[in-house]
């Protein structure tokens, strides 16, 4: 078996007399000690480990492997040349452990062994792509020259028959609808002008110490403390929430004299940024932000902690007998990987229902560089933003193509580009990418199925084909973090969350916590057409998605770690598992993993080092070996590590929406204590509101 592995990577990587390398990557290239640089080193380390893992059919085999062994006695570069050392064994292991438990995948990796034999790699037609993916990435086989067919199969498998519309749906959305978002905040970039920030003196004071702490989270594309209003993504995203609430007391939809509940979570990457990052979203709403329509609050990491030490804490104490104080601040939070805050800005709903204002029934997401675009959405669907809330699918009741009964307790919207708003709403914010394939993309193409899950059901239009019933509507497994929201009834019943461990994707993972659980009916999200945000992102984060570009891809490879060991560790079969998440959401869910994410960065690496991109393969390579080899030892070493994580977690969500009934009930019956509770909420709750 190790042979015919070799023998495919060879394929992929080399040139064959007169024919190139099916990835376009000729690796023999790259592995050369003309140069001496940093660069150069790590180059040559990453082309060793792709010859090495060709074994000997080629040529330089043995002097690749002398190299890798070579650098680990080099302080310098230990680390690197250890994690591309222990690849080597994981992905032989890997793969020789699948194939002894799967004969289907022994199949396919024959079938590719003698397809190329038999090729001498000859072709890159479909049928090789294919074949290839079969055995590496079997959720993107046929869709290239199936597409319409595989739009129309996943439909189908998405269509609930509707048994009951709500009975009680949302009715008055600005009043009963808790908006939320979240701030990412760090420091400024190296170098600024501090005379140049947008911060009272104080605070630029305060700042420099900051920007000399070590850097404890990462994000995507945070937002330096001292940005003023012009590219603030922040602010954008308020005003033009602000402005949606106008255009709908306009069209009638929201009276003249209600205001929106809008709350903040402020993630940060540094530990200092806590105690200042609220001070500079005031001077910025002093300053910049008129906000006529809107309640805007912001909760920090300082605040969720003070809700439970203040509020949480002794409920559980008083009503649950509970005195573990650790296990609710494990859970509750906005600081560190993102499905900490995900989880977070879902679960204040229920918590803002019972202590705050129990005409609180739900929860919306948006992120702050997108906009309802209320015109284009009046013009095309023909209704508001706020009256697409107003469904009665939203809360419905179904049965889903296994005839298992659903509670469409979730709804979830679409987005469309900036660029395409005026040719139309329905333009898929993710097309179709062209069949020229290269370079990782032979292992790995996620932005295949995820344009196939993006036009079957984000794009789906009610009242056309196969939807044209009323009692028939689509389930979304393919959700953005921003444009989905949840009944706090169904919150509170089904209880779902992002683990904290999770780092990327958290709207995907907010699903699986209970993707088969419920007796009553599964709980899933309703599509609804036409709800459909405009994405600005090109306009407020283009610099910073460019300068995330390394940590993106890198997260991207975790990803794929997380989510492949995380689905272990749910009390279903990863097969069942798999089969209703796939295509787009399935993908990262790999029964070979580390063989994914090593050849996925050695490919990408090499593909940047081609392209003369020198400094970003450079980054690419040192930065993903320093990360990924810290959740591959973690994952080594413990194979129920998520198993684990996930049971302690769902343990304290238990918790805390066990304190949330019983405090409720004791508000119900006057009693003082929960009176009590009710003000310190209210008291905490009305220090971190921004515009009073």
């Amino acid at each position: 078996m190790k042979n015919k592995i070799g023998y495919i990577i060879f394929c992929l990587i080399s040139n064959i007399g007169s024919k190139t390398a099916l990835t376009g990557i000729n690796i023999a290239d790259q592995f050369r000690n003309d140069e001496k640089t940093d660069e150069a080193t790590i180059r040559n380390l990453n082309a060793a480990f792709l010859i090495s893992l060709c074994g000997t059919i080629h040529p330089q085999y043995l002097r690749a492997l002398n190299y890798i062994e070579k650098l680990e006695k080099d302080s310098e570069w230990k680390e690197t040349a250890q994690f591309y050392l222990n690849g080597l064994y994981l992905i032989y292991d890997e793969i020789e452990k699948r194939a002894v438990h799967d004969s289907s995948f022994t199949e396919n990796l024959e079938q590719l062994y003698v397809r190329l034999k038999e090729n001498e790699n000859t072709s890159k037609n479909d049928e090789i792509i294919n074949r290839v993916w079969q055995f590496f990435f079997p959720e993107g086989v046929s869709i290239f020259n199936n597409r319409l067919e595989k739009i129309e199969l996943l439909r189908r498998k998405r269509r609930i028959r509707i048994t009951r519309l709500n009975p009680l749906p949302v009715l008055e959305p600005a009043k009963e609808i808790l908006f939320t978002s979240n701030v990412l905040l760090t420091v400024p970039p190296t170098g600024m002008n501090l005379s140049d920030l947008f911060l009272p003196q104080r605070l630029k004071e305060q700042i420099i110490n900051v920007m000399n702490e070590p850097q404890l989270f990462w994000y995507d594309h945070p937002v330096p403390v001292g940005m003023g209003a012009e590219k603030n993504e922040m602010v954008h995203g308020l005003k033009e929430l602000d402005q949606a609430v106008e255009f709908e007391k306009e069209h009638g939809t929201v009276d003249d004299k209600t205001k929106v509940h809008c709350l903040l979570s402020v993630s940060v990457t540094h530990k200092g940024l806590q105690g200042m990052a609220k001070d500079y979203l005031k001077h910025l709403f002093e300053k910049s932000i008129e906000l006529r329509h809107l309640h805007v609050y912001a909760i920090t990491e300082y605040d969720t902690s003070r809700f439970v030490d203040q509020v949480l804490m002794p409920a559980a104490r008083h009503y649950l007998g509970r005195d573990d104080e650790n296990l609710l601040h494990r859970i509750i939070g906005v600081d560190g990987r993102y499905g900490r805050h995900y989880s977070f800005l879902k679960a204040i709903s229920a918590f803002w229902h019972v202590f705050l204002d129990p005409n609180i029934r739900a929860t919306f997401k948006i992120d702050l560089d997108q906009a309802f675009p209320q015109a284009a959405l009046i013009r095309e669907s023909g209704v508001s933003a706020f009256e697409h809330f107003k469904t009665p699918i939203w809360g419905a009741e179904g049965v889903d193509e296994d005839e298992q009964k659903v509670e469409l307790g979730m709804i979830a919207g679409a987005l469309v580009n900036q660029e395409d708003v005026e040719d139309s709403i329905f333009t898929p914010d993710v097309l179709f990418p062209d069949d020229n394939i290269k370079g990782d993309e032979w292992i790995f193409f996620s932005p295949l199925p995820q344009a196939l899950s993006t036009e079957a059901e984000m794009m789906s239009r009610y009242g056309e084909g196969s939807l044209k019933n009323r009692d028939i509507c689509i389930q979304r497994i393919h959700v953005t973090g921003g444009t989905s929201g949840i009944l706090v009834d169904s919150l509170r019943k089904h209880r779902p969350f992002t683990p904290s461990f999770i780092g990327r994707a958290e709207d995907q993972a907010y699903l699986l916590s209970v993707l088969f659980k419920g007796d009553g009916g599964k709980l899933r999200y309703v599509h609804k057409d036409g709800l459909i945000m405009r994405h600005d992102k090109k306009s407020f984060a283009g610099e910073a998605i460019e300068a995330a570009y390394t940590g993106k891809l890198i997260a991207d490879y975790v990803r794929i770690l997380l989510f492949s060991y995380y689905v272990k560790g749910l009390p279903w079969p990863v097969e069942k598992i798999k089969k209703t998440i796939d295509p787009f959401t399935g993908c990262f869910v790999s029964y070979i993993p580390f063989t994914l994410v090593y050849l996925r960065l050695a490919l990408k690496g090499a593909s940047l080092f081609k392209e003369k991109r020198k400094t970003d393969g450079f980054d690419l390579l040192k930065l993903g070996a320093k990360r990924l080899n810290g959740t591959i030892d973690k994952l080594q070493k413990s194979s129920n590590l998520f198993k684990d994580k996930f049971w302690e977690e769902k343990k304290s969500w238990d918790i805390f929406y066990d304190l949330l009934d019983r405090a409720e009930k004791g508000l119900k019956e006057k009693d003082r204590f929960a009176v009590e509770l009710k003000k310190r909420a209210a008291d905490i709750m009305h220090e971190c509101k921004l515009n009073i």
